[in-house]
């Protein structure tokens, strides 16, 4: 497992998750699963806000990237270069193959050791946040909207919903008290 470093490989733009999807695929068909510690497309959450919903997706951290933690072999480097739709295979740099200079092979780079956690310590960042939210409103409370078709108005907590991490809030809407379903983001104390 230490002999393992870090390759990155290009994939066409769009299709980083169906081309990790084949290399897995192929890289168990061949079985050569000893060879190969894991295989990450880096990705980030975001909280986008459409159509006034909040909504948190996996933004890739580098478009066209994949990346692959193995021992490298001639077999493996076979299935990448050739064996899996939408990938062009590695980065490389250009290394001569003969004394004059004339001949050059590219050979395959492993990232540094530091470059690899750091991209991996976001992807640990985004499993904690993905799975903690937290609670900070308490029934009877006061709560302002911020977001969605009643952003700016004054509400007081009815209920909250911690596993589906809404809220409801009463709101006097046109003179009556109306109950509003919503997330967390969406209100703030006032």
């Amino acid at each position: 497992m230490s002999d393992m470093k870090w390759y990155v490989l290009r994939t066409a733009g769009g299709k980083e998750n169906k081309a990790k999807e084949y290399l897995e695929k192929e890289i168990e068909r061949s079985g050569i699963q000893e060879q190969v510690g894991q295989v990450l497309v880096p990705t980030k959450k975001e909280i986008v806000t459409k159509n006034g919903k909040r909504k948190a997706v996996d933004k890739l951290l580098f478009p066209g990237y994949v990346l692959i933690q193995a021992v490298l072999s001639a077999q493996l480097e076979n299935i990448i270069r050739n064996n899996v739709p939408g990938m062009s295979g590695f980065l490389t740099e250009k290394k001569e193959t003969n004394a004059s200079g004339t001949q050059y092979e590219r050979i395959p780079v492993p990232i540094r050791e530091e470059e690899a956690m750091r991209i991996l310590g976001v992807q640990d960042e985004n499993i904690d946040a993905a799975a903690e939210t937290i609670v900070n409103y308490s029934v009877g409370e006061s709560v302002k909207i911020t977001d969605g078709p009643f952003s700016g108005f004054s509400g007081t907590v009815d209920e909250i919903l911690e596993d589906r991490s809404k809220v409801k809030v009463i709101v006097v809407i046109f003179g009556r008290k109306t109950q509003l379903e919503l997330s967390f983001t969406q209100v703030t104390k006032e």
